[in-house]
């Protein structure tokens, strides 16, 4: 850090970012969304070995640093909106750090407490996204990791569901589910029945094509914990989160996504 965080809206590149590809977007009839790290991301980087040494010189109060974090999102947010966002996803990161105990084990040697990070990563999320105009939609997304084609964290989200699921109040949830790192679907059970939970069994890390039925029992497994009208079906994450990209063709990207069409087409077309 090199001073007290604030929020420019010309010095921004989401927002020129966003402008230029809003208009390819308009230009085949599709809405553009934009997706932002999230505020507890923000956090956690911030957080995140040497480069929390700075933050004691602009904060001494922990309370405050939390707020201005919230603050500069919301800042930010607005201004996307402006720009004619009505769809964000807080890409976030931090929910896969928490649940993965080996990764977790690096962060205790920070002097960081881990109910007191559960509590703060809500705070800053919902802070950021509280008093929104009724038409923009937040989403959120736990990323565990997508570097080409490997991952970065593993763990059922049980120890977290409460406090991510129950607390935050993003509307969607994209979630992985895609292999047996991610555990299983019983944490769904703490998700509010206004909220949807996208489950991510389609993987984008290579370009093997997931067998239909298997994908449609798990969706099954998560309908005893929410209605198929909460549930929807993704893939896990991008194709290539990085400019590296992930270790499959286009040719199976666009197998994968005529895979999820075609389970969704099945699933709920009755709902």
């Amino acid at each position: 850090m090199r001073g007290k965080l604030g929020f420019t809206k010309e010095k921004h590149p989401f927002i020129s970012h966003y402008e230029f590809y809003k208009k390819i977007a308009d230009d085949k009839g599709v809405e553009a969304k934009i997706t932002i790290p999230a505020p507890a991301q923000f956090l956690a980087e911030l957080e995140r070995g040497k480069n929390a040494n700075s933050i004691g010189d602009f904060y001494q109060d922990r309370g405050t640093f939390l707020t201005d974090i919230a603050r500069v999102y919301r800042e930010e947010i607005l201004a996307l909106y402006e720009a004619g966002v009505r769809t964000i996803q807080l890409d976030d990161c931090t929910w896969g750090m928490l649940i993965d105990e080996d990764y977790w084990q690096t962060r205790q040697r920070e002097g960081l407490s881990k109910q007191d990070v559960i509590e703060d990563y809500p705070f800053v999320n919902n802070n950021a996204i509280k008093d929104l105009p009724n038409d923009l939609t937040i989403n959120t997304h736990v990323c565990r990791g997508n570097y080409h084609s490997t991952y970065a964290s593993k763990g059922p989200y049980n120890d977290v569901a409460e406090a991510f699921f129950a607390r935050e109040n993003a509307e969607t949830y994209f979630l992985e589910f895609d292999d047996e790192r991610s555990g299983g679907v019983e944490p769904l059970s703490h998700l509010p029945e206004e909220k949807v939970a996208v489950l991510g069994l389609i993987t984008s890390k290579n370009g093997k094509l997931e067998d239909k039925e298997a994908v449609i029992k798990r969706i099954q497994e998560a309908k005893q914990y929410l209605p198929l009208k909460n549930l929807w079906l993704s893939t896990q994450c991008g194709f290539a989160s990085t400019e590296e990209g992930n270790i499959l063709t286009e040719e199976d990207q666009w197998k994968k996504l005529a895979l999820v069409k075609e389970i969704i087409d099945d699933v709920w077309k009755e709902d």
